[in-house]
């Protein structure tokens, strides 16, 4: 299989410098990530200083290591990518979370579901002084936050955490490694959309590592469904890719704003069988007492974090009008880009790190592991603005809980880093955008 992949991003073989620097790279990354895997066991997180440090450490020799390759139009050995990135994420394995505390949260829906069939039934509020918990279930609860709120995470996402349960209950450990398992399965499919040295990107990228080796974010189940169906797609094997979307969707509906663009070459039964695997997901648990639909609907309406575009207009529109205007302005933009994807033939993939990025730039709440969604995509199309914002967004983790400091409260970031965290963004775009310009020019 690795042969026909290989085959498959062609051209050449790599020189004995390319293949000594990716081993270099490769290497120093594992021991900045070892460093962060030492400084995340103890009680506590790392200093963010340390923390940003780390991840200029891992991620900007990355950087350098594909612009080399690239100008000299050179592969990155299949060999080297693979086994780096694995040793990447055991040693997030080996770490465990920091600056992140949503892992409690995956960790009781695991036990709810195997225990009553449902994650979405209560709140885990209900069970503060529940003596039927076992013990190390109510110290999980003692770490979830908004426990007043039930589940906010999709169905098919639950079934990954009744694995984890099954594997070993209460351990974050045993999620991480299903976690890292899909995470790999998403490189492999990356593979079949994009030359090895643009894989490299998402594969040895610090946002991904952290946010899914380190952290366990579940998002890389709906990004690693997306890609497989963009594969099965592509081979025109629609039922499948059908089914694969729907689970998608199940997972996060983020999956949602690009159903049009991969099933663009489906017929209605394709369609049909889209909206019934997502029906068939949804329905036992809407029947057995609630589904994730009311947390979002609460997210959507009440919940800011780190927003880009909504944090501007809201300094002079109502929360509501800021939101209808962005909705506005993402359906015009999605219009358009559908009306020329429509056009546009011999794309490996919808431009998904456009769709995501607009959405996510109008977006109320922009987490770092939001970004996983555009990733993928900006190693199929590089762009210096997406891994740009890869790094820039690791910024908003500077927030009152992080660094200790009273003035702010627990998710209030210091304005001055919401400035620099999108400052940097918006240099990367306007560069990009001065070199087409001048591209075009000539």
């Amino acid at each position: 299989m690795l042969e026909t992949i290989a085959g498959a991003n062609g051209g050449g073989q790599p020189g004995t410098t390319t293949r000594w620097l990716v081993d270099a790279v490769g290497l120093s990354c594992t021991l900045g990530y070892a460093a962060l895997a030492f400084l995340a066991r103890p009680p506590g997180d790392p200093d963010l200083a340390v923390f940003f440090s780390l991840m200029a450490w891992t991620g900007l020799p990355v950087f350098g290591l594909f612009l080399y390759c690239h100008q000299r139009d050179e592969p990155v050995p299949l060999d080297r990518l693979l086994f780096w990135a694995v040793a990447f994420r055991i040693c997030g394995l080996v770490g465990g979370p920091l600056l992140e505390d949503d892992f409690y949260r995956y960790l009781w829906d695991g036990y709810r579901f195997a225990t009553t069939g449902t994650p979405y039934a209560a709140v885990p509020e209900a069970f503060f002084t529940d003596t039927s918990v076992p013990a190390t279930f109510h110290a999980v609860l003692d770490g979830i936050n908004n426990p007043e709120l039930p589940t906010i995470y999709g169905p098919t996402t639950q079934f990954i955490f009744l694995l984890g349960y099954w594997l070993r209950p209460g351990s974050i450990a045993a999620l991480q490694g299903v976690l890292i398992v899909i995470d790999l399965a998403t490189v492999i499919l990356l593979l079949r959309l994009a030359p090895a040295r643009n894989v490299m990107l998402y594969a040895w990228c610090p946002l991904v590592v952290k946010e899914i080796a380190f952290t366990a974010h579940p998002d890389g189940i709906g990004v690693g469904l997306l890609l497989a169906t963009l594969v099965l797609a592509q081979g025109h094997r629609w039922r499948s890719a059908a089914v694969c979307l729907g689970l998608a969707c199940g997972a996060k509906i983020f999956a949602l704003v690009l159903v049009p663009f991969v099933l663009v070459g489906a017929t209605i039964r394709h369609w049909v069988l889209f909206g019934t695997t997502l029906a068939v997901l949804y329905a036992p648990f809407a029947l057995g007492g609630g589904t994730d639909l009311s947390s979002l609907l609460v997210f959507a309406r009440e919940w800011e974090f780190n927003s880009a575009a909504y944090g501007l207009l809201t300094l002079a529109l109502s929360a509501f009008e800021a939101k209808l205007v962005l909705g506005l302005a993402c359906a015009l933009f999605w219009g358009w880009y559908y009306w020329r994807y429509r056009r546009e033939e011999g794309q490996p993939a919808p431009r998904g790190d456009w769709v995501y990025g607009v959405l996510l730039a109008a977006s109320p709440v922009i987490n770092p592991w939001y970004l996983l969604w555009v990733l993928p995509f900006a190693a199929i199309f590089p762009s210096v603005w997406a891994w740009t914002a890869s790094m820039a967004v690791l910024i908003s983790y500077v927030t009152g809980l992080n660094v200790n400091d009273y003035e702010l409260q627990a998710y209030q970031q210091p304005l001055r880093a919401r400035l620099l965290e999108f400052g940097l963004i918006l240099l990367a775009l306007a560069w990009s955008a001065s070199r087409r310009g001048r591209r075009k020019a000539q």
